[in-house]
């Protein structure tokens, strides 16, 4: 009779943990801080309901997550979380550039799953983003149902190729400046900043005026990681990131993935075109009228783009 209890109980207890493998903890709104390798990340939690949570990880390289607030319309139906990675807006760190490694930051996203229990997730990534989680998946995590990689950069050289290609097509009083400076060197030149402005306002950020988060965003730019890693360039990469490349292991990617792009992205549609070839299965969406910010220009149809994907994604 013993035997017969302990057997019953050893199933149920087996059945219980088959029941809750890889649930996650429901999630309540709010803030904090996570212990990661040389610091604490701020995280944020918006929202709730019982679909998977959206884990967002931004862009910029040394920039916040702030400018991605209007992503936050997506927690009608799941808890998004934010989080600013080490050295960035609300997540101060040390100017130690051993922590500056693209394998550092994959760390971080790893530590913030861990300590907030998201077994189960979706994760999102805007430019650096993008580069941050193909790397994560390329280490085979478990958990994470899809990908949104928005204005992704899965090639530095290609990626500053596309640049150089859409400077050319604006007013030779323009590129020749920004060139000009940038060969030099001479980056507080009086004529520099004007025109990159031209520049960004066409292919970084259309809507006018920008909104303060993202004025917020770039007030609180860390310099020397972003200086660092890409370099304090825009049209040539002198840091350490120069010689990234993931194209030969997009094939890699084995589960759901949607790529966003604007219409006059940085990112082009010829190459998220190019990428999604290379994804299997993948989808692409195009948001005209925007640039790189997506969110940004055209916030309605990004987050439907998104939201319409997740929840097919979780339905079939």
């Amino acid at each position: 009779m013993n035997k017969r209890l302990l057997f019953l109980t050893a199933v149920g207890l087996l059945l219980l943990a088959i029941s809750g493998y890889g649930q996650t903890d429901s999630l309540s709104p709010g803030e904090g801080f996570i212990e990661v390798t040389g610091g604490k990340v701020w995280y944020k939690i918006v929202g709730g309901g019982t679909s998977i949570p959206l884990l967002m990880l931004h862009g910029g390289r040394g920039v916040s997550s702030i400018y991605l607030k209007p992503l936050e319309a997506l927690a009608d139906q799941r808890p998004i979380v934010f989080f600013d990675q080490l050295g960035c807006g609300n997540s101060p760190g040390p100017s130690d550039t051993s922590l500056w490694t693209i394998e550092k930051f994959v760390e971080q996203i790893a530590a913030v799953r861990k300590a907030l229990n998201l077994k189960q997730v979706h994760l999102y990534g805007h430019s650096w983003g993008t580069m941050l989680a193909i790397d994560y998946m390329l280490g085979e995590p478990t958990g994470v149902h899809s990908l949104v990689l928005a204005g992704p950069v899965f090639s530095i050289e290609r990626h500053i190729q596309d640049k150089v290609k859409l400077l050319q097509t604006l007013p030779d009083s323009i590129s020749e400046t920004i060139m000009k400076n940038e060969q030099a060197g001479t980056l507080d030149s009086p004529d520099y900043m004007p025109a990159m402005m031209v520049f960004l306002g066409q292919f970084f950020a259309r809507k006018q005026p920008w909104s303060d988060e993202l004025n917020q965003a770039f007030a609180t730019l860390n310099h020397s990681l972003g200086g660092y890693m890409f370099g304090p360039y825009s049209f040539r990469s002198t840091g350490t990131l120069a010689g990234y490349n993931r194209i030969e292991r997009l094939g890699e990617i084995k589960l759901p993935t949607l790529l966003i792009t604007g219409e006059y992205d940085q990112c082009t549609p010829a190459t998220a075109k190019y990428y999604q070839s290379l994804i299997p299965g993948a989808e692409l969406v195009i948001i005209e009228n925007a640039a790189h910010l997506t969110m940004h220009d055209e916030p309605e149809a990004d987050i439907k783009a998104i939201g319409d994907f997740l929840n097919r994604v979780e339905n079939e």
